[in-house]
């Protein structure tokens, strides 16, 4: 199964996430309380600090504020659902790193165990289905990421399940939307692009794309706990799918201005201006990327020097700064191959920018050096792999 369609099916299976929570304007002392802790409007405004916190990878304040949580409310899934939404983060940034699956899946299924409780103790309890079906999607996530597809569709599964029922409670449903958005895009866009997957697309109910994003553009703007999810599902889709670079690059901006300091969001608003041509906030935010990850900040690491030094490279050919370009197409290079991602486009785009520029300087062993590395890590089908063989061929290297 292709990269591309994990990346779908682990997208769509955490589709019932919980994410950020949005500022509250006034104190709790004026909120009601709600039968249901996650719907409780003091309790929201109190952790909305610590939920920011941990969007801007201060996980260190986020998790202190948990564990208070924790002590007050000591039978509830919540608080051991949020520090495993840390931890996905941390996965996030570059989810070829295993090693915080297990404490992931740890506090994950610490949730469940809870949730279980709550709902053996009373099945019409919204809140209850709701974390189940938050866990198991969030599990089916990263067992596809891991392409454990038998524990990914049991998770999703699921989720699905619990979703169902979880509904039925008016307030919950800003939060639930998320997944039907997901479901509705995704149970469409599956069968389209991959038509292998039609069986097993005709044993869910039929979606629709167009609803799909609409829906997610509702929970953008009005739910509390899923609202940032929503987001991030809306800029990945608007890039890569929906092919509206603007609404992305707009998306991706809101988000790095409010979490500054969350790697993922800043890479990807790099990423955004580089695609709708604003080479010189690219360059910008490419090179405080750069410098991030020489001061070991958290969270910036090789696959985001990655992205950055690309960037840098392209815009330094594009000014005929031939030096600085074969300077950061080689820092590509060496994040890829830290990063272990020497199939990906950019590794792959630096190897023949760089042999066509030792080719041009008459370093035609170095250039054939470049084209063979591009020829032995890309399939032969990409696109890369056919213009080293034509440009070997051409320049008879």
């Amino acid at each position: 199964m292709s990269t591309r369609i994990v990346m779908i099916l682990s997208i769509w299976f955490a589709g019932l996430g919980i994410a950020q929570a949005q500022q509250a304007e006034t104190d709790s002392m004026f909120f009601a309380p709600s039968k249901y802790l996650l719907l409780d409007k003091g309790l929201q405004f109190r952790i909305t600090e610590a939920i920011n916190s941990m969007y801007n990878f201060d996980f260190a304040t986020a998790e202190r504020d948990y564990a208070v949580l924790a002590i007050q409310y000591p039978n509830h899934p919540l608080p051991e659902f949020l520090v495993a939404l840390g931890y996905w983060w941390r996965i996030e940034v570059d989810v070829t790193n295993e090693k915080y699956d297990a404490v992931f899946i740890k506090y994950l299924d610490r949730a469940i165990e809870k949730a279980e409780t709550m709902f053996e103790e009373d099945e019409t309890n919204k809140e209850a289905a709701f974390f189940l079906a938050a866990g198991y999607g969030f599990k089916g996530r990263l067992y596809s990421e891991r392409k454990s597809w038998t524990k990914a569709a049991w998770a999703g599964k699921n989720a699905l399940k619990y979703m169902d029922l979880s509904r039925g409670e008016e307030e919950f449903n800003p939060e639930l939307l998320l997944g039907d958005a997901l479901f509705n895009y995704f149970s469409e866009w599956i069968p389209e692009n991959y038509p292998l997957m039609r069986p097993v697309m005709a044993l869910f109910p039929k979606g629709n794309k167009e609803l799909g994003l609409q829906q997610l553009e509702e929970v953008a703007n009005n739910a509390f706990y899923t609202r940032i999810e929503a987001q991030y599902f809306l800029f990945r889709l608007y890039a890569s799918e929906e092919k509206e670079p603007f609404k992305a690059l707009q998306i991706s901006e809101y988000l790095h201005t409010k979490f500054p300091e969350n790697p993922y969001f800043h890479r990807s608003y790099a990423r955004h201006l580089y695609a709708v041509g604003r080479w010189t906030e690219a360059v910008q935010q490419s090179r405080e990327i750069l410098e991030r990850i020489d001061a070991k900040q958290t969270g910036y690491e090789s696959n985001s020097g990655r992205y950055a030094a690309f960037y840098m490279a392209q815009y330094n050919e594009r000014i005929g700064n031939r030096a600085e370009a074969k300077k950061y197409y080689l820092k590509t290079l060496s994040y890829g191959e830290e990063s272990e991602s020497q199939e990906s486009g950019y590794y792959l785009h630096s190897l023949l920018q760089l042999g066509k520029l030792a080719t041009e300087e008459k370093n035609k062993q170095l250039a054939k050096d470049y084209f063979k590395k591009v020829k032995k890590y890309a399939k032969r089908k990409h696109p890369a792999h056919q213009a080293a063989r034509d440009y070997i061929k051409k320049n008879k290297l």
